[in-house]
């Protein structure tokens, strides 16, 4: 097909006008972590990286000390002491450090974590900053200062044995929410690179690919060129503008991808073995436990079983 004009960079500029750090990882959340998190970014220094959708955590995430810069779908923000952050489940994000320190917290908060609150989960749904045009708040001293109260709150609650922690963190969510929304100063994003559009778009059709839906349905896997053609790009460009920035070629991506949607299929649902290679899109089962053993050194079935009963310790 007839391939439209498009800009090109060379590697090493892409590199320095897009991104500080060039080496991004591409992540995604332990399939096994808890309904609610929460950290000390002293404690847990946040690492670049490139987070496709799938999530499935909302994130919310205070500096007090330190910088960076979030992208957020296809707007990017230059992040400062003060500012908080606001990620849904459904977007591709992507964070570089650029400096030294690093202060404040970030939590991570299940949908599953609401499930005795829809009340809350339905305040998350419709809080403004949870979307990319508004996702970071700039605030005040003193409002920095309150924001960062209720983390630490939340932080001694959720060490803490009481019965009714949980009550009291979805009360300082709230209060997050409230005097967050009441500052009301969102950052002005700043245009994303135009060759960093290729990468949030190769990633939001790779994630598109595993809409899995039921044992009934196939996912639909397509390979580095499909992509490339969908996106009216050169395979060889699209390709070595991925490995550039995230360390590995677009079809490590897609088995990557392919991979994870096999674990999550394996631990979150009852599916034998060979309904899960089908919705895959394996020719037979023996093809699915291939791929499995090679990437994980042990059978679907080992893994599930070892997976399980750890999860149930």
């Amino acid at each position: 097909m007839e391939k439209l004009t498009i800009p090109r960079l060379e590697l090493d500029t892409f590199a320095q006008v897009g991104f500080k750090v060039p080496l991004l990882n591409v992540e995604h959340y332990p399939l096994d972590a808890n309904y609610f998190i929460i950290k000390n970014r002293n404690n847990y220094p946040v690492k670049d990286y490139i987070s496709p959708n799938r999530r499935q955590f909302f994130k919310i995430f205070h500096i007090t000390s330190g910088t960076g810069i979030l992208t957020v779908g296809l707007h990017r923000y230059l992040m400062n002491p003060g500012d908080i952050g606001f990620l849904n489940p459904d977007e591709i994000m992507s964070w570089q450090t650029t400096s030294g320190n690093a202060g404040g917290h970030f939590c991570l908060i299940h949908p599953h974590y609401f499930e005795h609150a829809p009340h809350v989960l339905q305040l998350f749904k419709q809080f403004p900053y949870f979307k990319p045009s508004k996702a970071v708040v700039q605030l005040g001293e003193e409002q920095s200062a309150k924001i960062n109260q209720h983390f630490e709150t939340i932080t001694r609650e959720d060490e803490g044995n009481s019965e009714d922690k949980k009550q009291a963190i979805l009360l300082h969510l709230q209060m997050i929410l409230l005097d967050a929304q009441r500052a009301g100063k969102s950052l002005a994003d700043v245009p994303v690179p135009e060759s960093y559009r290729y990468i949030h778009s190769f990633l939001t059709l790779l994630e598109s690919s595993f809409q899995t839906k039921g044992p009934d349905t196939v996912v639909s896997i397509k390979n580095a060129s499909e992509f490339a053609d969908q996106l009216n790009v050169h395979p060889n460009y699209l390709n070595s503008l991925v490995k550039n920035q995230t360390g590995k070629t677009l079809r490590e991506h897609i088995q990557e991808r392919l991979l994870y949607e096999a674990k999550t299929l394996l631990l979150q649902t009852d599916w034998d073995i060979k309904t899960i290679s089908y919705v895959l899109g394996f020719s037979e089962q023996a093809a699915f436990t291939s791929f499995f053993h090679k990437k994980e050194k042990q059978s679907p079935s080992l893994f599930r079983e070892s997976a399980t009963a750890a999860l149930n310790i």
